[in-house]
């Protein structure tokens, strides 16, 4: 089963990290990534851009754009693994490592995947 590890954190913490800060932080994700890689677990890894650069595409009656993501909440969605886990425990342990090498505050919501195109450009 593929699973989907949503990491959700406090946008404004993570930025306020110095650089040596974030480089930490990103050789202990870089760890877990080499577990999951061993283990033929890790899909895709995506760090996103700050939502200070997103647009959001609301639908409704009539479609409408807007700057930003909007979202209701005070953690933003910065990042997501896709992996391939036998049960949701092993998805959950994946999370609990990513969550363990991350000192931001946050959540990391693991959802199974119901449809997955891997990239077609390739094709």
């Amino acid at each position: 089963m593929l699973y989907a590890i949503l990491c959700y954190a406090d946008e404004a913490a993570v930025a306020a990290w110095t650089p040596e800060e974030d480089a930490a932080c990103m050789a202990r994700l870089a760890v877990v990534h080499e577990g999951l890689a061993q283990a033929g677990q890790l899909g895709p890894v995506a760090r996103l851009l700050p939502t200070t650069v997103a647009t959001t595409l609301r639908r409704g009656r009539e479609e409408l754009v807007l700057d930003g993501p909007f979202a209701e909440t005070k953690e933003q969605l910065l990042g997501f693994y896709i992996v391939e886990c036998e049960t949701l425990e092993a998805a959950l342990d994946a999370a609990r490592a990513l969550a363990k090498a991350n000192p931001a505050p946050g959540c990391y919501e693991v959802r199974p995947i119901g449809l997955y195109h891997p990239d077609l450009r390739a094709q």
